[in-house]
C-alpha cells in the first residue's frame, strides 16, 4: 500500500498521506508527495488539498532517519515544489501538526484545521530546531514574540489560538475534516484565491523593540539551563526580521546542522527513545492482556493522595477518595478543587471542565464503599505497619481481580503483599510529588505480581499522562536508592569545606534545576530528620553526612516552610540567600567530628555527586532492579530534574567514558575508604572489556 495517494475529486486534487501511526515524513512519504504534486499539475484540478488518513496530520519527521545518510528527495525539495505550485495547495489538519508536519503546512498557500487540532514546533525537545523553514515563516505569520514562544517552549497550541495568531486561515466548526476541507477548497476555487506564499511576507523591523532579542536571550538562559537550541532559535527569528528569506533559510539550515550534530541533541534523542523503551516489559508473556480499569480508589486525601486522584479524573476515570475522618476527607476534596481553580486562573481549565472533573470524584470514610473498584492506590504515611493494615482491610472488601497498589517510596512491597491473600494482585505505583504535575511513575513489581497486573500499571501510566518505568523491589527502588548517594556526597562536600551555595551552584551550572542542598530545603529538612529517628546508628551511616541537617532541624530551621534551613528565604519572593549562622554551624560541626576543612573545587563536587549516582546505578542494573540503563536515565530525567541535554546519569557516564568514571571512583575509594566508595563490579567489568552501559544493554536484547 502506497504511503501517499492522489485522486481528482471534482475540481479539487486530493493528496492523501497514509503512513501510520503518525504519518511521519519518511522517504516514501516525501517521494509520494512529489509524485502526487506532479499528477495534480497535469490534470484539470484547480486546487490541491493535502490531507492525512488516520488519527493525525503529519506529526513530524521520521526520527529514525536522524544521523543516517539522507535519502532523496529532501523535505526542502518537497516544500519548494509545494510553494512553487501554480495551483493553490491547502493543508487540512487534524490531530497534531508538529515539526516537519507544520513546516509542510507552512509551504502550502492556505491552512485549515478542525477545532481539536494542535500545531507546534517541538524540535527543541530533541536539542534541534525547525530546519525546513519554520524559523523564518512562523514569525512572518504570528509575529516574533508568539513565534519565539512556540519554538523555544516546544509546546503545541490549539487551532483557535493558531487562527487568532495567523498561523491558520480557517478553523471549522466541527471535527469532520474531509467534507469541510473539500468545501473550503471549493470556496477558494470559486473566489479565485491568490497564491499566498508565506515566504513573500515581510516583517517590519521598526515594529520590534530595540532590546527584544537581548531580553529573550536572557529569559531563555534561565529557562533552558544551558541548552543551545533555544538560543539558536532566537538568532534565527532575528534573521527573519533582518535578512531576506533565502539568506535566513540558509542560516537556518546551518544552525540546524550544528544542533543536530551537537552532543546535546544526541543526549536528547537518547532520552526520547529511552522513554519509549522504558514502557516495555522484558519477558512479558506475549498473550498478556491488561486488566480493565474503569473505577479507581485512593486511600489518603493528603497532598499525595489528592494529586494521584487528579491524574485519574483528568483522564475521565472516576475516583473514590477514602480518609479516616469526614473532616480530613473534606479538607482533601477542598484542596483538589482549589488546585483546579488555580489552574483555571492560568487559563488551563474552564469552569465547565472543572465541574466535569469534580463530578468524577467522590469521598468516603468506609472501606466497604470500595467493593466495586478496579484499582486501589494506597497513599498513606511511610509507615510499614500502617500500610500493612490498609492492605489487610482492602483484601477483605475489594472484589477479586482488583489491583492493590501502594504509593510507597521505600517500603518492601513483598512484605506489604503478605498482608493480603492475593499477593499476585499487589504492585507498587510510586508517584512523584506533586503527583498531578510530575511525569514519572515508578512501577514496582513484587516477587509475585501477576504479569497482567504489571502490564496494567504500565499501560495505565500512559492513560493518565505519565512516563512509566518498571523496577523490582529494593529499598528506595531506582530513584530514591540512587539519590541517597547523591545527597550524601553533597552533604559531605559541605562539611569538608564547600559552602552550600558552592555545591548548589556546581550542580545547577551542570544543568540541574535545583542543587541538592536547596532541594533539601524545599522538601523540608524535617522529613529526613524524622526518618532517621527510627534508624540504628549503622543504618544512619556516616554522621558527617547528616549531623548538620539534624542540627538545623533542632534549631527550628526546617527549610523553605519555616523561612530558613541551609539558606534564608525571602518571605515574599522565596529567593534564597546564604546565612552566616549556618556557615558557622557547619564549621563547628566539622570541628566536633574531627573534619579538617579544605578547599573543594567544582569538578570534585560534580564527580562525587554524579559518579555516586552512576556507581549505584550500575549496582541496580547488575541486581536486575532496573531493566535497562535507559530506564535509570528516564527516572532521573522525569523524577529528579536531571538535565535532559545530558541524557541522564548512565548516558552521561558513557559520554564521559566509563574508564574515566572508574578511575575517579577508584581515586575516591583510596581517599575516602571502601565503605563509602565500593566500586560496582559491573562497572569494573565493563571497563576491563572496553564496553559501555549502552553496549551492555544491546548485549542483553
Amino acid at each position: 500500500m502506497s504511503a501517499v495517494s492522489y485522486a481528482l475529486e471534482g475540481a479539487t486534487g486530493v493528496i492523501r498521506i497514509d503512513n501510520p501511526p503518525v504519518n511521519a515524513l519518511s522517504q516514501a512519504v516525501r517521494q509520494g508527495l512529489l509524485e502526487a504534486l506532479a499528477s495534480a499539475q497535469a490534470d484539470v484540478s484547480q486546487a490541491i488539498l493535502l490531507i492525512c488518513e488516520g488519527a493525525t496530520f503529519v506529526a513530524g519527521a521520521d526520527i529514525r532517519e536522524f544521523g543516517k545518510p539522507p535519502q532523496p528527495p529532501s523535505l526542502l525539495a518537497v516544500l519548494a515544489a509545494i510553494e512553487n505550485s501554480p495551483k493553490p495547495v491547502i493543508a487540512a489538519m487534524h490531530g497534531t501538526a508538529l515539526g516537519g508536519g507544520l513546516e509542510l503546512a507552512l509551504a502550502c498557500h492556505y491552512r485549515c484545521a478542525v477545532p481539536g487540532a494542535k500545531l507546534g514546533l517541538p524540535e527543541v525537545k530533541l536539542g534541534i530546531l525547525p530546519g525546513a523553514g519554520g524559523t523564518q515563516k512562523v514569525p512572518r505569520l504570528m509575529g516574533v514574540e508568539a513565534a519565539l514562544e512556540l519554538m523555544t517552549s516546544g509546546t503545541p497550541i490549539f487551532a483557535a489560538q493558531a487562527l487568532a495568531s495567523g498561523l491558520l486561515d480557517k478553523v471549522f466548526v466541527c471535527e469532520e475534516l474531509p467534507q469541510a476541507a473539500r468545501a473550503y477548497a471549493s470556496e477558494l476555487i470559486a473566489a479565485a484565491a491568490p497564491l499566498r506564499r508565506v515566504r513573500d511576507m515581510r516583517i517590519d523591523p521598526a515594529a520590534i523593540p530595540a532590546d527584544f532579542f537581548a531580553s529573550a536571550r536572557r529569559k531563555l538562559a534561565r529557562r533552558a539551563r544551558g541548552q543551545i537550541a533555544q538560543d539558536r532559535v532566537v538568532t534565527l527569528v532575528e534573521a527573519a526580521v533582518t535578512l531576506p528569506i533565502d539568506a535566513g533559510l540558509a542560516r537556518e539550515r546551518e544552525l540546524f546542522v550544528e544542533c543536530l550534530n551537537s552532543p546535546q541533541s544526541a543526549a536528547m534523542r537518547h532520552a526520547f527513545f529511552a522513554e519509549r523503551e522504558a514502557a516495555k516489559v522484558v519477558a512479558l508473556p506475549a498473550d498478556t492482556a491488561a486488566r480493565p480499569v474503569h473505577k479507581v480508589a485512593v486511600i489518603g486525601a493528603g497532598t499525595m493522595g489528592g494529586g494521584i486522584a487528579m491524574n485519574f479524573i483528568n483522564a475521565g476515570i472516576p475516583v473514590t477518595l477514602l480518609e479516616v475522618s469526614s473532616s480530613a476527607l473534606q479538607k482533601g476534596l477542598a484542596v483538589i478543587e482549589r488546585n483546579y481553580r488555580i489552574s483555571a486562573g492560568k487559563g488551563r481549565f474552564t469552569d465547565a471542565q472543572i465541574a466535569q472533573r469534580l463530578d468524577l470524584i467522590g469521598g468516603t470514610t468506609d472501606y466497604a464503599d470500595l467493593k466495586d473498584v478496579d484499582l486501589v492506590i494506597e497513599a498513606v504515611f511511610e509507615d510499614l505497619e500502617l500500610k500493612k493494615d490498609v492492605f489487610a482491610r482492602l483484601d477483605t472488601v475489594c472484589k477479586p481481580g482488583c489491583i492493590l497498589a501502594t504509593n510507597t517510596s521505600y517500603q518492601d512491597i513483598d512484605v506489604i503483599a503478605q498482608a493480603t491473600r492475593r499477593p499476585e494482585d499487589v504492585i507498587g505505583m510510586h508517584f512523584f510529588s506533586p503527583a498531578n504535575v510530575m511525569k514519572l511513575l515508578e512501577n514496582v513489581r513484587g516477587a509475585r505480581s501477576a504479569p497482567d497486573v504489571i502490564l496494567t500499571a504500565m499501560t495505565l501510566a500512559k492513560t493518565i499522562g505519565k512516563v512509566p518505568v518498571l523496577a523490582r523491589v529494593c529499598y528506595g527502588f531506582i530513584g530514591n536508592r540512587m539519590l541517597r548517594y547523591y545527597g550524601r556526597e553533597a552533604a559531605l562536600c559541605v562539611i569538608e569545606g564547600a559552602s552550600p551555595r558552592q555545591v548548589d551552584a556546581a550542580l545547577e551550572n551542570f544543568g540541574m534545576a535545583m542543587g541538592p542542598i536547596a532541594m533539601g530545603d524545599l522538601a523540608g529538612l524535617d522529613v529526613g530528620y524524622r526518618a532517621r529517628q527510627g534508624l540504628t546508628a549503622a543504618q544512619k551511616g556516616d554522621p558527617r553526612a547528616w549531623s548538620v541537617a539534624d542540627k538545623l532541624v533542632d534549631a527550628g530551621r526546617l527549610g523553605q516552610k519555616s523561612g530558613k534551613g541551609y539558606y534564608r528565604y525571602d518571605p515574599h519572593t522565596r529567593e534564597r540567600s546564604e546565612d552566616p549562622e549556618v556557615l558557622a554551624l557547619i564549621e563547628a560541626t566539622a570541628r566536633e567530628l574531627g573534619v579538617q576543612r579544605r578547599a573543594i573545587d567544582d569538578q570534585e563536587i560534580l564527580d562525587r555527586c554524579l559518579f555516586g549516582l552512576v556507581n549505584e546505578g550500575a549496582r541496580i542494573l547488575e541486581q536486575g532492579i532496573a531493566q535497562r540503563p535507559g530506564d535509570i536515565d528516564v527516572v532521573y530525567l522525569h523524577g529528579y530534574a536531571f538535565p535532559v541535554a545530558k541524557g541522564g546519569p548512565m548516558y552521561y557516564a558513557d559520554q564521559v567514558g566509563l574508564a574515566k568514571v572508574y578511575a575517579r571512583l577508584c581515586e575516591f575509594r583510596a581517599r575516602f575508604g571502601e565503605q563509602l566508595w565500593p566500586v560496582a563490579p559491573l562497572l569494573e567489568r565493563l571497563v576491563q572489556t572496553n564496553r559501555s552501559f549502552a553496549d551492555w544493554a544491546r548485549d542483553r536484547n
